[in-house]
């Protein structure tokens, strides 16, 4: 093969979609391929004309328009365009022009057309693009697929086991003992319909052992006075994924089944380990079978174990940072039991609780802790804090030996200032929202994602609503948080290409973190405080912004996309780094990455570009912040 012709397939051969093509195809590209060179200015394709080859940028950069003349794109080395134009009815749908001297592979259409029939990979790339190559990239694959579309009602072996509310212990233990069941649903008359029974608890072994016999209750004690009021249910429609999500989150066991408001089965742990193959369930009720700090710190293996095998397994961003955060407060939560089984009860009623990340279910194995505690208001820091820093102490202590490092920030319940009772969090938050200041918008952005871990979780409830009343009524607050957000951009420069970033002995990387998850979390933060959501979820946050007119549905579904590909490049790169024996982090360096992941990074980024754009539109900072 003649030189310029082996240039021509080396070249082809390191960018998307042609990367993933054998080397006879290649070669059989390069030989039908032209070369021509464009001077800065000239048209390269003029509207509606005819076009019949693909066209490969070999270097240079040319810009695209829309029909209304309105800049849609730039492309550098490595891009193509033509191709809507040859996949439609041979017109040219998008003008283009060479921005500076540039030189352009032409590949015959007819060949293009063979390749596309020939090779799936190369078809699914040209008939989407931007959004859509992603929607292609982050669809869950594998095993978590499978996952996600087998129903719950499939675990169901057999219809539930059920009594009524005021059926006695007594009768409940024989029950379970001729029905070899390990718990009972317990059922009452619905309040709008009699003549139907709804699921007012559940009973199991447990309840029995902890409830009935170590408080030696009298046989006929009714069923409601020991029974878990209101169990969390599921639908029998759901997903065996979000049964699982469903038990790590609560830490249950068992599961009611509802088909709308009638209960048809009830599923427990076994049931849905049957039907998974990461082994987060295990490792979960491992964590509360562990009966000290050096036990616990034991587990840290495990957790990156479970971490790798999903992402073996092809799980979305977002099942595994669902999957890690309930580790995550299953660790705090029995961190708390041990503390209190040493330190004995608490003197008055209080929640731990979690910010950032794990609060999100985001949360990957790079993190650190972020947790306060809310007290109730009957709290005396003379009698009683000195109770609540042990407890504290013994927790974050205990979570930066199982790996979760300290807050370099001090945002830990070890501080005095996040100790605090209920309403002076309460004054905190109306503090933040009604008078806002570089600080108080720093605290907004790490405590305005909170979730309840362990004791009284109607205590967190009551700061959600709060901030979801008073953050949607504040434009002010509103546009100095999208302003706030707006510091970190995207790593694109003027033609696509990527800003490079040096840290330490790390030369051109881009924190996929700090200029990627990061910022897109914060501005959906933005318009979910708009709408006045109380969702801590960035996805369940943009379901609720969905239902809004805030944004367009389409930019919504761009901003799902985006934050799923660029959590899936981070997690994809700490399972690397930890397979290889490296300590994992949030640095990528987009020259050791494929050319098909290089085209997604740069897709998601211009997503963020624009919507942050779209941010300081939405909330101008104008006459003092208020919308004009």
């Amino acid at each position: 093969m003649q030189v310029e012709l082996i240039e021509i397939r080396d070249h082809l051969s390191r960018f998307a979609p042609f990367d993933e093509l054998p080397e006879d195809t290649l070669d059989d590209i390069a030989r039908q391929t032209q070369v021509r060179y464009f001077k800065a200015g000239t048209p390269i394709l003029q509207q509606d004309e005819a076009i019949t080859e693909l066209h490969y940028i070999r270097s240079g950069a040319v810009e695209i328009y829309r029909r209304n003349g309105e800049l849609f794109n730039r492309l550098g080395e490595g891009d193509i365009f033509g191709q809507a134009g040859l996949r439609r009815h041979g017109r040219v749908r998008f003008p283009a022009r060479a921005l500076e001297d540039t030189l352009i592979y032409f590949i015959p259409g007819e060949l293009f057309s063979q390749l596309c029939d020939q090779h799936d990979s190369l078809a699914d790339f040209v008939d989407t693009e931007g959004s859509g190559r992603l929607r292609s990239a982050v669809e869950p694959q594998g095993r978590a697929s499978e996952l996600m579309k087998i129903r719950v009602n499939k675990l169901i072996s057999r219809p539930p086991v059920m009594l009524d509310a005021q059926s006695s212990i007594h009768r409940a233990a024989a029950v379970m003992t001729e029905q070899s069941v390990s718990a009972l649903l317990i059922t009452e008359p619905a309040p709008d319909d009699p003549q139907q029974q709804r699921v007012a608890g559940i009973i199991t072994d447990r309840d029995f052992r902890t409830r009935v016999v170590s408080e030696a209750l009298p046989p006929e004690t009714p069923l409601h006075s020991i029974m878990t009021a209101d169990p969390i249910t599921l639908q029998a429609s759901d997903s065996v994924f979000e049964a699982i999500l469903c038990m790590l989150r609560h830490n249950i066991h068992h599961l009611p089944i509802l088909n709308r408001r009638r209960p048809v089965g009830l599923i427990n742990l076994a049931d849905v380990i049957r039907y998974q193959s990461q082994s987060s369930l295990y490792l979960v009720n491992d964590i509360f079978n562990r009966q000290s700090v050096k036990e616990l710190q034991g587990l840290l293996p495990d957790v990156r174990a479970t971490f790798l095998r999903m992402v073996e397994d092809e799980a979305s961003a977002h099942m595994i940072g669902s999957a890690l955060s309930s580790i995550g407060r299953s660790f705090i939560q029995r961190l708390v039991d041990l503390a209190e089984e040493q330190l004995g009860p608490p003197p008055v009623p209080y929640c731990f609780m979690v910010m950032g990340s794990m609060a999100r279910d985001e949360q990957l194995v790079v993190t650190d802790q972020d947790n306060a505690l809310v007290i109730d208001d009957r709290f005396d820091p003379a009698e009683h804090d000195d109770y609540f820093l042990r407890l504290a102490t013994f927790v974050s202590d205990g979570l930066a030996a199982c790996g979760y490092s300290y807050c370099k920030g001090d945002i830990m319940a070890t501080n005095p200032r996040w100790r605090q009772p209920l309403k002076v969090w309460k004054g905190y938050f109306s503090d933040w929202i009604e008078r806002p200041n570089p600080r108080t918008l720093l605290n907004s952005n790490i405590f305005f994602d909170l979730e309840a871990v362990s004791g009284q979780s109607d205590f967190v409830e009551q700061l959600r609503e709060l901030i979801a009343s008073k953050a949607s009524q504040n434009p002010r607050f509103l546009a100095l948080l999208a302003r706030n957000s707006l510091n970190r951009t995207p790593p694109l420069g003027f033609f696509r290409t990527f800003v490079m970033e040096q840290d330490g002995k790390q030369k051109n990387i881009i924190n996929i973190k700090g200029r990627g998850t990061a910022p897109l979390t914060d501005l959906i933060r933005v318009h979910a405080l708009a709408s006045g959501s109380t969702a801590q979820s960035s996805f369940d946050r943009l379901e609720d912004i969905a239902k809004t007119r805030l944004m367009p549905p389409e930019s919504v579904e761009r901003l799902r996309y985006a934050l799923e590909f660029l959590s899936l490049a981070r997690i994809r790169h700490q399972a690397l780094d930890i397979q290889e024996g490296r300590e994992p982090n949030n640095y990528i360096e987009p020259e050791n990455v494929s050319a098909a992941e290089r085209h997604g990074l740069k897709d998601a980024f211009q997503i963020l570009s624009n919507a942050q754009k779209f941010l300081r539109y939405r909330y101008p900072y104008t006459n003092g912040g208020r919308q004009p």
